[in-house]
């Protein structure tokens, strides 16, 4: 009996001491994915339009890719070693204006409040 409460104990604390992320739908993700289009294109024949391509972000240091011109605060952030894990992705796209106030994005982007909703686009980044 002391041994099944050691195991569930321990369970507790693996599942308490990680990030906790929603499970993300790539598919739904791709859909959902349509709000960040209107300034971040993905694929093949993507270009720098209004924000940066993100082609390969989950894993790339901020403020990396070539030929676009990033706002002080994001070069700053790619300067300190910034990484857009999953982590960094959630909390940039649930509120910018948090992360950095000044940036383009968070004066134009508001946000996604649903966790699932960002944890399906996440899905969906990780897929490029």
């Amino acid at each position: 009996m002391r041994s099944f409460l050691f195991l569930g104990v321990g369970a507790a604390f693996l599942v308490l001491s990680g990030p906790a992320f929603a499970e993300g739908d790539a598919t739904k993700g791709k859909a959902a994915y349509a709000k960040c289009a209107i300034c971040h294109q993905v694929g093949a024949s993507a270009q720098n339009t209004v924000g940066p391509e993100l082609n390969k972000i989950v894993g790339r240091k901020a403020a990396s890719v070539a030929g676009f011109a990033y706002s002080p605060g994001m070069k700053k952030l790619g300067e300190e070693g910034f990484v857009w894990n999953e982590e960094n992705i959630d909390k940039w796209i649930a509120e910018p204006k948090k992360m950095l106030p000044d940036s383009p994005m968070a004066q134009l982007f508001v946000g996604i409040p649903d966790a699932q909703e960002r944890a399906d686009i996440i899905a969906y980044l990780k897929t490029l």
